[in-house]
Order: structure tokens, then C-alpha cells, then sequence
């Protein structure tokens, strides 16, 4: 899968990578400090931590790394996004975390996390669209909607649901929120590629095709 930019300049591009990469990190310290259950990579990074006894961050770190190995098999190629992302991420998420407060009471909960999502989705289509390489985890996603040709949204929402599980297993903790995050996340990471103006489409070549057949 290829972005196709509405820029070509590599200013804007680098723009848009550290701005998204930037906007996630803060996006996920939001929805922890939400206090009403974490997203489910986040709930991995969680149950992570507290079984290594690191940091979040440091967490988030590992875990990108161990998703780069999957790459291998979808034949995913990392790019200086990709990288940066995979180190940058957790390191803004351990900022946001030591600056921003835990949220109090019920309706400012719900607010930190649906400020959070949002954010999370236009941070996710930013990276996407600067044509650097996806994250580690955005990666896996558009590899796998390259290999299987599933929809952007189904191929998201069933990572998350699966991550959840294995983070859950390991003592992170889940909630309504994580809920709420699964369901939602794929479709808004489909509206804000749309209307950022980025579109994924296939490298694939018919040749490779029928080769491969």
C-alpha cells in the first residue's frame, strides 16, 4: 500500500510525520488519563510494563520493535516514518503522561478519551499521509488490507480486539473505554485518512499477480 500526498515537498512531509507522531503520543496519554480503560495496544503496553517494570514508554517502544518482526512475512518495507514512530511514539506518550493530570469525575473522563480518539485518528492519518512509512502497528494494518483486501476499518478493528486479549492477559487493564476504542477506531482512522486527502492503494503489479498464481 502507497499513500498518495496532496504535498510532495519533503518540508511538508516531515511536517506532517513529527505533527502526527507528536498528536498520538499525546493522544494515548489522554485516553490513559482518562481512567475508563486504555486502548488495546495501550492495554498491551500496560500489562507489558508491569511485567518487565519499565516504563510505558519504554513499553510502547518494545512492543513497535516486536511488530516490526511481523512485517517480515507481509513483506512490509520500513521507511524513516516507520522508524520514527517506532522510537518517538513512547517517548511523547511519557510526556504527556508526566504533564497531563488524571481527568476527574465522569463527563471530563469521557471528554479526555474522546479527545484522545479523535486525536489519535487525524495523528494516524497525518503519518500515513506524509509518505514516510506507516508506524509499526499502522504497517501491520495496511500489510495485511494489501495481502487479504479487506476494508481499512475490518482489518484495524480486528487487531485491536486481539491485542486487547493478549494485554489483558498480561494485567493491563480494560474498560468501557477500550471497548469504545475497538469499535471506533478503525472508522475514524477512515474518515480522517479521507479527509486529509490520503488514499492507500496497492503497489502490486498485474505481471507480479500473475506470476504469483
Amino acid at each position: 500500500m502507497r499513500a498518495i500526498l496532496t504535498s510532495r515537498k519533503i518540508g511538508v512531509r516531515l511536517g506532517r510525520l513529527f505533527t502526527g507522531l507528536f498528536g498520538y503520543g499525546i493522544a494515548i496519554a489522554l485516553m490513559i488519563r482518562a481512567n475508563i480503560g486504555a486502548s488495546p495496544w495501550d492495554v498491551f503496553g500496560q500489562g507489558a510494563a508491569r511485567t518487565l517494570g519499565i516504563s510505558f514508554g519504554a513499553s510502547t517502544i518494545a512492543i513497535s520493535a516486536l511488530v516490526l518482526l511481523l512485517w517480515i512475512p507481509l513483506r512490509q518495507r520500513p521507511g524513516f516514518g516507520t522508524i520514527s514512530n517506532a522510537v518517538l511514539v513512547g517517548i511523547f506518550a511519557d510526556l504527556g503522561l508526566s504533564v497531563l493530570p488524571a481527568a476527574s469525575g465522569l463527563p471530563m473522563q469521557v471528554l479526555s478519551f474522546a479527545a484522545g480518539l479523535a486525536l489519535l485518528a487525524v495523528a494516524t492519518a497525518l503519518y500515513i499521509g506524509a509518505g514516510l512509512g506507516p508506524g509499526p502497528r499502522d504497517g501491520l494494518m495496511t500489510g495485511l488490507v494489501r495481502v487479504t483486501g479487506w476494508r481499512v476499518w475490518v482489518v484495524r478493528t480486528g487487531i485491536e480486539l486481539s491485542v486487547v486479549a493478549a494485554g489483558w492477559a498480561l494485567g493491563g487493564v480494560a474498560g468501557a473505554g477500550t471497548v469504545a476504542f475497538a469499535a471506533a477506531v478503525g472508522p475514524l482512522t477512515q474518515l480522517a485518512l479521507r479527509l486529509l486527502g490520503v488514499r492507500l492503494e496497492s503497489r502490486e503489479r498485474p505481471a507480479a499477480v500473475s506470476a504469483a498464481a
